[in-house]
């Protein structure tokens, strides 16, 4: 069981694709923006806690994080937030513009920005470990 619960999220977006191109139902469009909205919750909502979403996927790498470390990965949650919010609000944009700028923003610039946001941090995040002499 615990092996096709991780198809489940896969299975339901083929079937909203589906649904989308055989009905043409405008609140399928909703399903980007609703998707960014609950990613960006995850991450805010992590802010409140003892451990962010970025300082757990960073201890899975590394188990003995330095306080430097963390007060990285937590700084660097609330640069996510800030991005996940501002991605979410322009897929909400899109619902309301034509299906071509809605396709084209929610099916490849979205997820080109994300890329971006990784390539971006990864470099940063090497000269941070080199300057503060972190193996």
């Amino acid at each position: 069981m615990k092996k096709t619960k991780i198809f489940i999220p896969f299975i339901f977006t083929f079937f909203v694709l589906l649904f989308y191109f055989f009905k043409r139902v405008v609140l399928i469009k909703y399903y980007p923006p609703v998707m960014d909205f609950f990613i960006f919750l995850i991450f805010f909502i992590s802010v409140f806690q003892k451990e962010t979403v970025i300082q757990k996927f960073a201890k899975m790498i590394n188990a003995n994080l330095c306080d430097l470390e963390l007060k990285y990965t937590r700084n660097l949650t609330y640069i996510w937030c800030v991005f996940l919010f501002i991605n979410f609000l322009i897929a909400l944009l899109t619902v309301f513009l034509s299906d071509k700028i809605w396709f084209i923003y929610n099916g490849c610039v979205s997820y080109c920005l994300i890329g971006l946001m990784f390539i971006i941090e990864y470099p940063i995040r090497i000269l941070f470990r080199r300057k503060h002499n972190i193996c």
